[in-house]
């Protein structure tokens, strides 16, 4: 998910710096990298709550 999160980034750049803003393909690049960090960011809840993500501090 993380490289995905990062190609989606650095489409954004090249988009941004190719269309210089005649089209809305950095836009979607970037809402599809914060949609992929936000279900992810959702999925550590759900696993928390769930009991499959166990916190066990530092040293522990």
């Amino acid at each position: 998910m993380f490289v995905v999160i990062l190609i989606s980034l650095g489409a954004a750049l090249y988009y941004l710096l190719q269309d210089r803003g005649t089209t809305k393909r950095t836009v979607n690049a970037l809402t599809v990298r914060i949609a992929i960090s936000v279900s992810i960011i959702l999925l550590l809840i759900l696993g928390y709550y769930g009991g499959v993500i166990q916190p066990h501090g530092i040293g522990g």
